[in-house]
């Protein structure tokens, strides 16, 4: 592929270009991020792939010209030796799949950009959860990206069980139950190849991610893991990283994920059942929890809506937490600004 070709491969539209002008004439290029590594990153564009690092300055917060690089991401960067590239900046974003950090501190994680179809990959054997396949979808519909629930192993499923349930859940959502080993219902999966096109796969470790993409690619270009003795997967894949099929696909495959806090999102866009009971109900203000004429719970079954009650106060909660952050922020940012001015009269400065 010849370099005119590499970037609309890659899913470089109009808007892009509108978007890079100030940064194309400042002398940067346009890449895309195909890889995340602890090192860094590799970037894909005209002068094919590159090792990138962010420039300090941007790491430490001045002059931010953007978030942090993602994988799937679109970003302007200048030379920096053979081989090497530097991150200015990333463009806008189409879509984003984000997570709360898996730790304390309420930050958000972005965990890939810019992708069209989110694939929700979990595996119909032992690891099933219907209640983790919520978590995901309310950050799939909140991602702006197209979700579809990809249930591997239908090879090991003799119980129809956890598709119905699957369905249940997944109210709007296609539901597609395939086996990577015998090919069962793997070509229900060609409607969303589409050459430039990008699908991310999502899911924990173990569900079958590496052999699905394997199957789709028609060779093998990730390793496939076994799995542990207590039954849970291995993390084959250890970054994130985009892969292009023979179709001109494009896949970003991510590590299996062992914990899932969702960031934001619409609970009602994902419990589509609970909130259109809940305008049945005969008060107004009914909290579905105790008062009589409550159609949530007169037909909701209560795992799922201890679920929508559970994941409401993690996003309460996240939301809270960031509202203190960034107030702490501001006025640190206050303060420090206060000083800086205070400091320029005492020299004439300001």
């Amino acid at each position: 592929m010849n370099a005119t070709q590499r970037l609309p491969a890659l899913g470089w539209t109009e808007e892009l270009g509108e978007a890079f002008t100030t940064y194309g004439k400042r002398g940067f290029e346009p890449a895309r991020v195909v890889a995340e590594h602890r090192g860094g990153y590799y970037v894909r564009g005209d002068e094919g792939d590159r090792l990138a690092s962010v420039r300090t300055r941007w790491r430490d917060g001045h002059e931010l010209a953007g978030e942090m690089p993602a994988v799937g991401d679109w970003v302007a960067v200048v030379d920096a030796g053979p081989g090497k590239a530097a991150i200015e900046a990333v463009l806008p974003r189409r879509t984003k799949v984000s997570r709360k950090t898996p730790w304390l501190k309420a930050e958000e994680q972005v965990l890939v950009a810019n992708v069209d179809t989110i694939f929700l990959v979990a595996g119909l054997d032992g690891d099933f959860n219907v209640r983790r396949l919520e978590r995901y979808l309310i950050a799939a519909w909140d991602s702006g990206a197209n979700p579809v629930v990809v249930l591997t192993k239908l090879d090991l499923c003799a119980d129809r069980t956890p598709v119905l349930e699957a369905e249940a859940v997944a109210m709007g959502v296609p539901v597609v139950a395939v086996s990577s080993f015998t090919g069962e219902g793997v070509d229900a999966l060609e409607r969303w190849l589409e050459p430039a096109k990008t699908i991310v796969l999502l899911g924990s470790s173990g569900v079958g991610k590496s052999t699905l993409i394997n199957y789709l690619a028609g060779r093998e270009v990730m390793d496939i893991g076994r799995l542990r003795n207590d039954g849970r997967g291995r993390h084959t894949t250890r970054h994130r990283q985009l892969l292009v099929l023979r179709d001109g696909t494009l896949l970003i495959d991510t590590p299996g994920l062992r914990e899932f806090q969702i960031w934001e999102g619409d609970i009602d866009a994902a419990f589509t059942d609970i909130a259109g009971w809940a305008a049945q109900c005969r008060f107004g203000d009914c909290s579905h929890t105790v008062e009589p004429g409550c159609a949530v719970l007169a037909n909701v079954a209560p795992d799922r809506l201890k679920s929508y009650f559970k994941l409401k106060r993690e996003l309460e909660a996240v939301e809270a937490r960031t509202n203190v952050r960034l107030h702490r922020e501001r006025k640190r940012r206050w303060i420090q600004r206060s000083r800086e001015v205070k400091r320029a009269k005492r020299h004439g400065t300001y």
